[in-house]
């Protein structure tokens, strides 16, 4: 699971060939839109991809150059505001349901403005001062890696705005669904354990995994893959979205007040269950993981199922104390929707296809400290009223996760390519 293709922090020329390959990616991932569908903002949650191409450029002048490289010269003092995103200490910014109101600067200013960002970056690296060595290559990183965020919030942006239009358009031309049944869910078992959580390697992590530290995991057992369309489906003709008993209190309201009857991006033709995808609208695939279900949703499934979801230390743990031969694919597969997880002769399907809801808060971890300056608001201000995710998805860049990666919604989310797996006591 670990790569330390986009985490080098050991050269200032690792660190830039990263850079220039991740900022690549994000414009690849952009050919297919027409010069339209980077205005689109289908639903406040989402951003236009203009904006995305903003405001990861955005992160590098205001973090990096700004403060250290000499000289240097704003593209457009503007665009502190347009493209800020929600950093209070640096200043007021754009509202987000406002951002495709933005059709100043338009398409072509914004990629002149990456295009001078990228230059400027490239000079500060060539000429960069020993002093400012190590502070320049972490803040790199942490860009790098913010970067890779946006292009997975791309690509879940993306299917949202095209899924509002009647047409109905395809992205990408790749998904083909499974030809191999997926194996019957298993169970694997874990004793009491003390168990250490959270990063322990020396590349680059976000402060939300540290510090590493020791928790006390009760025994449990965790399925061995995740939960499919199939499965779901039984849940959804058995009643279960008219079975408050099922609900959280605050999941019941969220269904009623959405009405909810299905997995986003579903509909119910005759009888039978469509979704779109960003290869077009297709038959559900009863092999493949469920996604873009919210948390009260995978909680109301558990319940139905007699199990519960499980808690992220009891996720990381039985990751990394479990045989992952098998992983679910990721950004570079090019398919954009997960592939069968498929757990063979496997004891565990590992991450990958899809986020996996688990039962936990997103919260500090003990002994937690944001970073220093502008940038402790990354993450920590964000500990409250939201749930914690694990794994990976089929829109995050390869290599960009790990095993103590903590990725966070609001229990109503939808929209990111979430599924989960079961657990029990």
């Amino acid at each position: 699971m670990k790569s330390d293709k986009y985490n080098d922090q050991s050269s200032g020329k690792g660190i830039v060939e990263s850079f220039k390959e991740t900022r690549s990616v994000t414009l690849d991932l952009c050919r297919p839109l027409n010069r339209d569908d980077y205005m689109v903002q289908a639903t406040p949650e989402v951003s236009p991809p203009k904006w995305h191409l903003g405001h990861t450029s955005w992160f590098f002048e205001n973090f990096i150059l700004k403060p250290f490289s000499e000289g240097y010269k704003p593209f457009d003092q503007q665009y502190m505001y347009l493209f800020n995103s929600y950093y209070e200490t640096v200043g007021e910014y754009l509202p987000k349901p406002k951002r495709s109101t933005i059709s100043r600067p338009d398409l072509d200013d914004v990629l002149n403005y990456r295009s001078h960002v990228d230059e400027a970056i490239a000079d500060l690296m060539a000429n960069l001062k020993e002093k400012d060595l190590q502070e320049v290559k972490a803040l790199m990183a942490l860009g790098i890696n913010h970067e890779q965020q946006h292009q997975e919030l791309l690509m879940m942006d993306i299917k949202m705005n095209y899924s509002v239009s009647p047409y109905l358009p395809s992205y990408v031309n790749s998904h083909k669904g499974s030809n191999t049944p997926v194996n019957e869910q298993g169970w694997k078992s874990f004793d009491e354990a003390i168990g250490s959580i959270g990063y322990d390697g020396q590349d680059f992590c976000f402060d939300n995994e540290l510090p590493r530290h020791r928790e006390l995991i009760p025994k449990f057992r965790i399925s061995n893959r995740l939960v499919t369309n199939g499965e779901y489906i039984e849940f959804i003709r058995d009643g279960g979205y008219n079975r408050p008993e099922l609900w959280l209190s605050d999941g019941w309201i969220a269904r009623r007040r959405n009405n909810w009857t299905a997995p986003l991006y579903w509909d119910n033709d005759d009888g039978e269950f469509y979704y779109f995808t960003l290869s077009g609208r297709k038959e559900v695939d009863p092999d493949e993981p469920i996604i873009h279900v919210s948390y009260y949703e995978a909680d109301a499934y558990a319940r139905w199922a007699h199990s519960r979801l499980p808690t992220e230390f009891q996720w990381e743990y039985a990751m990394r104390n479990s045989e992952l031969i098998h992983q679910g694919n990721t950004l570079g597969s090019g398919l954009y929707h997960p592939d069968v997880q498929a757990v063979n002769d496997t004891e565990m399907a590992g991450p990958g296809g899809a986020w996996e809801w688990t039962s936990s808060a997103y919260s500090p971890y003990p002994g937690f400290r944001p970073l220093s300056g502008s940038i402790g608001e990354y993450n920590g201000k964000f500990m409250s009223n939201q749930m914690v995710l694990r794994g990976t998805s089929c829109v995050t860049p390869d290599g960009h996760s790990r095993l103590s990666y903590r990725n966070f919604y609001h229990p109503e989310d939808r929209w990111q390519f979430a599924g989960f797996r079961l657990s029990g006591d």
